[in-house]
């Protein structure tokens, strides 16, 4: 039989024991949890965190999708680690294996997924607008604008907008507007055409790095062979020193503008547009397309030679000339098939 006073020291230190051991337990569930691997998929999860979205909304959110376990438990982590207030908004990849804490500091990391667009050179200016156009992970704030209208929104009210965006591919995150996009692919070619200008070859008929852009367009609108760019080039620059026409059908195609129906006919050369390099001597007005890096460089370091003319082999090569008898032959054995 217990003597008096025992019985109120146990009934005392049990609910205290108790209380302790359920910390205990407590503490060592919340390491399991703080320590252990989220079920995410195998191959990840993708995950969009709005913006102003805060750690008891994540939280809620990823309990509902079966993620986390414990949402208390993960706003005491996101508070106990000082990230509760460093969430960034935007798209991520969670790989699989990701713990609560490698979570938030992912989430708080701003290195949201980045989507890609692609220009491709030779493209025009509406080709751009269309690759735009169709991107469901760009903003669209463009759209119903007319060239003047954007070029005027980058800053280049008076600027033709052709040629001027350099082709490549250009990675931004979910929701970036096109204009972000346009901004960036002008000034990646108003860097590389600045370099390239103060590397040129001497004596090139080119006064200006907006003259190279305008012949750059012409040589990657004549071949998309590599090895053939800076010999193109090379019979461009010779023409336009010797004051010749530089007679490329590319131009008088751009010129025709929607008027070109895919053949381009013998009177479609007497046409006088102002691109017309058949009419006028020179070079056209504006570039009439989008140069890449290659056809820039081979315009400013064109190959040394003594052709004057060019034509078509049909298998995406050319017969160079140096007189127009010799032009001529080419001309009946590759196109007249003579």
């Amino acid at each position: 039989m217990l003597r008096g006073g025992r019985i109120p020291r146990l009934i005392f230190w049990v609910p205290v024991v108790a209380a302790a051991l359920a910390a205990a337990w407590l503490w060592s569930d919340y390491r399991r949890f703080r320590e252990s691997a989220l079920p995410f998929p195998p191959g990840g999860m993708v995950y969009e965190l709005p913006a102003g979205g805060s750690t008891a909304s994540l939280a809620r959110d990823l309990e509902a999708r079966g993620i986390l376990r414990n949402a208390l438990y993960f706003r005491l982590l996101a508070r106990q680690e000082e990230k509760a207030r460093g969430l960034k908004a935007g798209e991520y990849l969670i790989p699989a294996g990701t713990t609560p804490l490698a979570l938030l500091e992912l989430l708080g990391s701003g290195r949201v997924i980045q989507h890609s667009l692609t220009l491709v050179e030779g493209w025009t200016f509406n080709q751009v607008l269309a690759a735009l156009r169709a991107n469901d992970e760009i903003t669209h704030i463009l759209d119903g604008l007319g060239a003047t209208e954007i070029m005027a929104r980058l800053g280049r009210p008076d600027n033709h907008p052709e040629g001027r965006f350099l082709p490549d591919t250009y990675h931004s995150p979910r929701g970036a507007e096109d204009l972000q996009v346009l901004r960036r692919a002008m000034q990646a070619m108003d860097r590389l055409l600045q370099v390239q200008w103060e590397h040129r070859a001497p004596d090139l008929p080119l006064a200006t790095p907006y003259q190279a852009l305008i012949l750059a367009s012409i040589v990657e609108k004549e071949t998309g062979l590599g090895s053939e760019r800076s010999e193109i080039a090379g019979v461009f620059v010779r023409r336009l020193r010797k004051g010749m026409k530089l007679q490329t059908d590319p131009t008088v195609i751009y010129g025709l503008g929607e008027a070109f129906d895919g053949n381009l006919r013998r009177a479609d050369l007497k046409k006088a547009t102002p691109y017309n390099s058949y009419v006028h001597k020179g070079l056209p007005p504006t570039p009439i397309a989008m140069p890449g890096r290659a056809a820039i460089r081979a315009v400013l370091h064109p190959a040394d030679g003594d052709s004057l003319y060019f034509v078509a082999k049909g298998d995406g090569s050319h017969q160079f000339s140096a007189t127009l008898a010799a032009h001529n032959r080419a001309v009946r054995e590759y196109q007249l098939k003579k």
